[in-house]
C-alpha cells in the first residue's frame, strides 16, 4: 500500500513538475527565469513600502495613496516605452541604465521620506520609480527565442513564467509589509538588492538573449525601419492578411481593452475588501483574504501549465475570463469575510491561466520582433484600468461603504466581460492563425 501510494505521488509530481523541470534543465534557462522574478520584486513591494513609510512619517493616507497612484500611472506609461526600446536596441542596452535610474530614485525617495522632506520633493521623485525594465516580458521573449518552433514547450514556458510571477506576488506583498513596518530604509534596501542581483542574473546570460531589431537590421545590411517592414510583410503572408505597419491590429486592441477591464474590477474589488474587513473589525484577516486568491492562482498556474491542452486557446481564454469575472461579481452578495475567501479560492485557479492565455495570444497577434512591447502594453492597460477602478470604487465606498464598492465591482466585472466579447471575432480568428515565432526571432 505504501509503495503504491509512493508511486502515485511520484507520478503526480512528474506530471505536474516534470515539464517545468525539463525546461529549467536546459542550459542557461534557470538563471534568466529566476533572475527575472527576483529583479521584479519592486512590483509587489514598492507600493506597499511607500504606503506604510509615508503614513508613518507624514501621518497621511491621502499622500500615500497619491504617491502610489503616481507610481502606478508612471509604470503604465514607462512599461510599453521600455518594451519598445528593448525590442529595438536589446535587453542589456536598455535595462542597465534603467536599473541605475531606479536605484538612485529609490535612495532619494526613502531619504526624503525619512527626513520628512517637503511634499513636492516626494511628488517629483516618485515617477522615477517606474524605471523598471519589463523583466517578465524580457524573460518570456527569451523563452520564445530558444524554444522557437516547439509550440508545446513554449506554452509550458509561458505557464512557468506565470508560476514564478505568482510566487513573486505571494512573497512580495507580505514581505514588504513586514519590512516596511520595521523600517522603510530596510524595505527599500532589500528591494534594491533584489533588483541588482536579479539584473545581474538575467543580463549576464547572453546566449539566450533574443537579437534586437538593430542587430537583425545590421546583419542584413538594412535599416531598422526596413527590417520591421520586412517582418510585417512576412507576418502578413503567414497569416494571410494585409500588412500592418503598427502592432495595433484588431486582435491586440481587443486584448488590451480586455486587460483594462480586468485591472479595473480587480483593483475595485481589492479596495472594497479592505473596506469590508474594517467594517467587520477583521482588518487582521485582510492579508489572508488576498493570500487565498494568490495561492489559488499559483496552484492554477502550476496545474494549467503541466497539461498539453487540446482545447482551442480562445475557448480556454473565455472560460477562464468568465469564471474570474462572474466570481468576483458575486462579492456583492457576501455577508461574511469567509464567503469572500471561499470565492477567491474557487476563482483564483483561473486567474493565472487567464494571464498565461493572454501571453499566448500575443504570440499569435504580434511579430516576435515586437513581442516585449506587446506584452508590456497588456500590463500597461491593466495598470491604467486598476487606477480607474480603484478611483471609482473609492468614491462609492466613501458614500455607501463596502457595499457601494462591491456594486461598482459587479458593474465593472460585467462590463469587462461584455468588452471582452466585443473582441470575440478578432481573438478567435487570431488564435486560429499560425504562431508568429515562425518568423524572425
Amino acid at each position: 500500500m505504501s509503495n503504491s501510494m509512493s508511486a502515485t505521488i511520484r507520478d503526480i509530481n512528474h506530471r505536474l513538475f516534470g515539464g517545468y523541470a525539463e525546461l529549467l534543465r536546459k542550459p542557461h534557462t534557470a538563471r534568466f527565469a529566476i533572475g527575472s522574478v527576483i529583479a521584479s520584486m519592486p512590483f509587489p513591494m514598492v507600493g506597499m513600502t511607500i504606503t506604510i513609510s509615508v503614513q508613518h512619517y507624514y501621518g497621511s493616507y491621502f499622500l500615500a495613496g497619491m504617491l502610489t497612484a503616481i507610481q502606478a500611472i508612471a509604470l503604465a506609461v514607462a512599461g510599453p516605452l521600455l518594451g519598445k526600446l528593448v525590442d529595438k536596441f536589446g535587453q542589456r542596452e536598455i535595462a542597465i541604465p534603467t536599473v541605475i535610474v531606479w536605484v538612485v530614485a529609490a535612495m532619494l525617495l526613502i531619504t526624503a521620506i525619512t527626513s520628512r522632506a517637503p511634499i513636492w520633493m516626494l511628488y517629483a521623485i516618485t515617477p522615477f520609480l517606474a524605471a523598471i525594465p519589463p523583466w517578465g516580458a524580457m524573460s518570456r521573449g527569451r523563452w520564445t527565442y530558444i524554444l522557437k518552433g516547439d509550440r508545446e514547450q513554449t506554452d509550458r514556458a509561458l505557464s512557468l513564467s506565470g508560476v514564478f510571477d505568482e510566487c513573486m506576488w505571494v512573497i512580495g506583498n507580505p514581505l514588504a509589509s513586514i519590512l516596511a513596518v520595521i523600517s522603510g530604509i530596510l524595505a527599500f534596501s532589500f528591494t534594491g538588492l533584489c533588483v541588482i542581483i536579479g539584473a545581474i542574473m538575467i543580463l549576464s546570460e547572453i546566449s539566450t538573449e533574443p537579437p534586437s531589431q538593430t542587430q537583425h537590421a545590421r546583419q542584413n545590411g538594412i535599416t531598422r525601419k526596413q527590417y520591421r517592414d520586412q517582418e510585417a510583410t512576412k507576418a502578413a503572408l503567414l497569416q494571410g492578411g494585409k500588412k500592418q505597419k503598427s502592432i495595433w491590429g484588431p486582435g491586440l486592441i481587443a486584448i488590451c481593452v480586455t486587460w483594462f477591464g480586468l485591472g479595473a474590477f480587480q483593483s475595485a474589488a481589492a479596495i472594497s475588501i479592505i473596506a469590508f474587513t474594517r467594517e467587520h473589525n477583521a482588518e487582521q484577516m485582510t492579508g489572508f483574504v488576498f493570500a487565498c486568491f494568490s495561492v489559488s492562482s499559483l496552484l492554477g498556474a502550476i496545474v494549467y501549465g503541466a497539461k498539453n491542452w487540446l482545447i482551442p486557446l480562445w475557448k480556454r481564454f473565455y472560460v477562464c475570463l468568465i469564471v474570474v469575472n462572474l466570481g468576483i461579481g458575486c462579492f456583492l452578495f457576501a455577508q461574511h469575510i469567509w464567503v469572500i475567501m471561499i470565492i477567491y479560492l474557487l476563482i483564483g485557479v483561473c486567474q493565472a491561466p487567464t494571464w498565461i492565455n493572454g501571453n499566448q495570444l500575443i504570440l499569435h497577434l504580434v511579430s516576435p520582433a515586437r513581442f516585449t512591447e506587446g506584452v508590456a502594453w497588456m500590463g500597461a492597460m491593466n495598470a491604467i484600468g486598476a487606477s480607474v477602478g480603484s478611483a471609482i470604487a473609492g468614491q462609492f465606498i466613501d458614500m455607501s461603504g463596502s457595499h457601494g464598492g462591491f456594486i461598482v465591482v459587479t458593474v465593472l466585472a460585467l462590463t469587462s466581460l461584455l468588452l471582452a466579447f466585443t473582441g470575440f471575432k478578432q481573438i478567435k480568428e487570431g488564435t486560429e492563425k499560425p504562431v508568429l515565432t515562425q518568423i524572425a526571432i
